[in-house]
């Protein structure tokens, strides 16, 4: 990876895209959750069109994991020109609590490095510690490379994570993952039944802050990292209803880019009582 730093961008997405394609042959498993979660998302599409997005997929995903390459080891000049913050950046001037919306594009990643990189504040990340102690220090330092950002691990708690918040630390937040049956509530998500954690609507009303989305977006010079407008009405007293209506708005961001979203994860594990997996043969 340190070497791949080094490289042209467009090499890299070449090697991306070579690794993208055996990664879709070989990786039979996650490939048929991936297929299987479109088909649920958009069941619109023929069996043609799915496993063309799928692909796609595949190649998207492999090109940002080399993309950590040149986010965490290439020069600052080379990470900076290569991201760019559209949408209202300005929103993150204020002093205001403050919940980032990150949803898990390939680009999730890129998205924290331009907010640490080329907004002059600090920010609050939670992290989840790595089972090979070299990649662990791999991704944790380069996570941290800029802007001196507040760490959180996962399993700190939500005192941590509300103090960061009050103390004007955005916290960059992904809750949209079916993270297991704990704390989590069944609301749609593309017409689906899905086990969602309510944390956006729960920090955001703990801290008495607002929610901006951030959404990164892959693109042939680099990523382009979007800060939308607070959302208005937001949290309510109802965290189930606030759920709803975040997996509402991100479906929206996912119609934009769908191929770009985190297909390989089984976003439909967790099921009601007496509901089958769609995953049941994995």
């Amino acid at each position: 990876m340190r070497l791949l730093s080094r490289w042209p961008l467009g090499w890299v997405r070449a090697l991306g895209w070579l690794g993208g394609w055996v990664l879709y042959a070989l990786a039979g498993r996650r490939r048929r959750i991936a297929e299987i979660n479109w088909a649920l998302c958009f069941p619109e599409d023929a069996p043609a069109a799915r496993r063309r997005a799928v692909r796609r997929h595949f190649v998207l995903f492999f090109q940002a994991w080399l993309d950590r390459s040149w986010l965490w080891e290439a020069s600052p000049e080379t990470v900076r020109r290569r991201l760019r913050l559209v949408g209202d950046p300005s929103v993150l001037a204020s002093s205001e609590p403050t919940v980032l919306f990150a949803p898990h594009f390939v680009g999730m990643d890129a998205g924290w490095i331009a907010l640490t990189a080329l907004v002059d504040r600090k920010f609050c990340g939670i992290y989840a510690r790595q089972q090979n102690p070299d990649i662990d220090r791999w991704m944790a330092r380069g996570r941290q490379r800029f802007g001196e950002p507040h760490i959180v691990a996962k399993n700190a708690g939500l005192k941590a994570m509300v103090s960061a918040l009050r103390a004007g630390e955005p916290l960059y937040l992904l809750p949209d993952m079916d993270y297991g049956p704990r704390d989590s509530v069944f609301v749609p998500f593309f017409g689906q039944t899905a086990a969602t954690i309510p944390s956006l609507s729960r920090f955001a009303r703990m801290a008495r802050g607002r929610v901006v989305p951030v959404v990164a977006r892959m693109t042939r010079d680099g990523y382009e990292v979007t800060v939308h407008a607070p959302w208005e009405h937001f949290p309510t007293d109802d965290f189930v209803a606030d759920t709803a209506e975040m997996n509402r708005r991100l479906e929206g961001f996912i119609r934009l880019h769908p191929e770009q979203y985190y297909w390989v994860h089984k976003r439909f594990k967790t099921r009601p009582p007496g509901s089958p997996s769609p995953y049941s043969s994995d």
